[in-house]
């Protein structure tokens, strides 16, 4: 039978310092026997692992290991890494941000040969730095020469076939850029934004825009919401129409974790890539580019409907992703739930006439007393959501309503009206 021992020199720490206080901590001690017993200890000598000499440990040291081992047991006890552990202490902050530069820039070259160079070159002390400190500098910050070579050549990266648990649980986003059309009398930009169901390989939502702005992404999201769910995440790139502060917070309102691939590798979203090659060779190589938005929506949908959900899929082993997607396991989201997860509030100066304005359009205050003051103003990113826009004031909400001058010019004033009463009997004059 094989020996026993601690798996290394942190865990022989963890053991010695166990069976130097572990009796304390089985034993019911009265109040002040604790301190008495731990002063009597700090008096022992002891000689700890891969140590030749003996010695001491205080009483706020023995104190500190009783209570952490009362509590996470021999966990507690093992011993903890400097925080710096790595960085080079040897090295001032400005030599380690010069040696790190020179590596990002020159991913090949050694650390001997660094050190050589700079030290050559009277940016180093001759003999003050040596090649393994910086080697231990490069290793803590990510810059190894083997990584870093074999990453700019592609090779290297541990890459395997993958999917969802089920349907539902996670959501591919992107972008297309599509054709520019002229239908409409003028030539227009097409962007194709869809998502896509990663297990089922079922697309929730496929719209056409002219603009590719978050606010676009979030719209198509909110109505793939309201048709299928919420699902668990969503999988999106580091573009600027998924980056913003908007799509981030909306999602961690909704419960919906929202996860960006690593920049530059587009292998990580091969099924989007893939459905957007399919949707070219099968739809967008063969359009005029007489039509129009509608059109060109029109034509996606029927692409969707009649051939795409209903076809084998090769990635699915034969089946369709309208039949995998029948067994989905999204959560329901409500109006209230969108509408709280979409409402941004800022702050906003109401011009004399009352007027505020959120997003370029323009809203009017009724709230004559609030003419000239800075409030809080709620708006809700997408329309159509309830509790489209309101202001708040010293505790108190009223609701926004659109500018209309025409109304206003046929409108009959009321001078008179004045803040909401006071609740505290304030008056200097009596």
């Amino acid at each position: 039978m094989e020996q026993l021992v601690p798996k290394d020199h942190g865990e022989a720490v963890a053991v010695f310092r166990s069976q130097l206080i572990g009796p304390l901590v089985h034993r019911q001690l009265t109040r002040g026997e604790l301190r008495a017993e731990l002063t009597a200890l700090a008096k022992l000598r002891v000689t700890p692992p891969r140590s030749k000499l003996t010695r001491s440990f205080s009483v706020p040291t023995l104190e500190r290991w009783y209570y952490r081992f009362r509590k996470q047991g021999l966990a507690g006890l093992l011993p903890r890494p400097r925080r710096d552990r790595g960085h080079a202490q040897v090295l001032a902050a400005e030599t380690r941000e010069l040696l790190l530069a020179v590596r990002r820039e020159n991913p090949s070259a050694s650390a001997k040969l660094i050190v050589r160079t700079l030290e050559s070159t009277g940016r180093l002390t001759a003999g003050k730095v040596s090649a393994s400190t910086v080697r231990r500098l490069f290793a803590s910050a990510g810059l190894l020469r083997r990584s870093l070579r074999e990453a700019s050549k592609g090779e290297g990266a541990d890459r395997r076939r993958w999917e969802a648990a089920h349907a539902g649980a996670l959501w591919h986003g992107d972008v297309c850029h599509g054709p520019t059309i002229g239908g409409d009398g003028r030539w227009t930009p097409t962007r194709i934004h869809g998502l896509l169901d990663d297990k089922s390989r079922y697309v929730v939502a496929l719209e056409v825009k002219p603009t590719e702005r978050e606010v676009d992404m979030l719209s198509i999201f909110v109505d793939a919401l309201r048709r299928f769910g919420r699902p668990g995440a969503l999988y999106l790139d580091n573009g600027s129409t998924y980056s913003g502060a908007a799509l981030a917070t909306a999602c961690a309102r909704l419960g919906t974790a929202l996860i960006h691939a690593k920049p530059y590798d587009p292998e990580a979203r091969g099924k989007m890539e893939r459905f957007w090659r399919t949707v070219r060779e099968k739809c967008l190589d063969h359009l005029s580019r007489e039509v129009t938005l509608a059109e060109l929506q029109q034509r996606l949908n029927r692409f969707l409907e009649d051939h795409y959900q209903r076809e084998p899929h090769e990635g699915l082993l034969g089946a369709t992703p309208e039949s995998a997607w029948a067994s989905r396991q999204t959560h329901a989201t409500s109006e209230a739930q969108l509408a709280a997860a979409l409402t941004v509030e800022k702050t906003r100066m109401v011009t004399k006439d009352g007027v505020v304005s959120i997003g370029g359009a323009l809203f009017e205050v009724r709230q004559s007393f609030l003419a000239g003051r800075r409030v809080k103003v709620r708006s809700c990113l997408v329309s159509g959501l309830p509790a489209l826009a309101e202001v708040e004031h010293d505790g108190r909400r009223f609701a926004l309503q659109p500018l209309d001058r025409g109304a206003n010019g046929k409108t009959r004033r009321d001078p008179r009206q004045t803040p909401p009463p006071r609740s505290i009997d304030f008056d200097p004059t009596k």
